[in-house]
């Protein structure tokens, strides 16, 4: 199952590469690689294609990356006195989220996604997905240019 995990990984990540490349798409290849990973197993699982207790574990590994890789790039807009409480807040909450993501558990879930989008609110004091931010200096950036030069 790993290998077959790690090849979707490089499958889909040399894709979104390819995309990048010809200015079609500006994501990061290997965060598409990942979460394209974890999504195509949660949906097998939970259509009954794939045995839950063989792919699980592969999906929480790939979505233990992800949740880290949202930390770390999140953590450049918190402020600098603020990021270990951050990702003390943060990091524990999002592995919560993706356990009860794999079993399944809606209620769970969603009560996880309302305290992450409020330590959202609380560390970065605005909406996130608005397009622009201030970075660390108070320079207004866009996302966008943030996300195509993250790899």
């Amino acid at each position: 199952m790993i290998i077959i995990a790690t090849i979707s990984i490089f499958l889909i990540a040399s894709i979104i590469m390819f995309l990048r490349n010809r200015q079609i798409l500006k994501i990061c290849p290997i965060c598409a690689g990942v979460t394209g990973t974890w999504i195509w197993i949660l949906v097998g699982i939970w259509t009954g294609l794939l045995e839950a207790d063989s792919w699980r574990l592969v999906a929480a590994i790939a979505m233990g990356g992800s949740v880290v890789g949202i930390a770390y790039q999140l953590e450049k807009k918190v402020r600098a006195e603020k990021s270990i409480a951050w990702k003390i807040l943060f990091i524990p909450t999002g592995f919560a989220l993706t356990y009860n993501l794999i079993y399944f558990s809606w209620i769970y879930a969603a009560l996880l996604l309302i305290v992450i989008s409020f330590l959202l609110f609380i560390f970065l004091g605005r909406p996130v997905f608005n397009g622009r931010h201030a970075n660390k200096d108070g320079r207004v950036v866009d996302i966008e240019e943030e996300m195509k030069n993250c790899c």
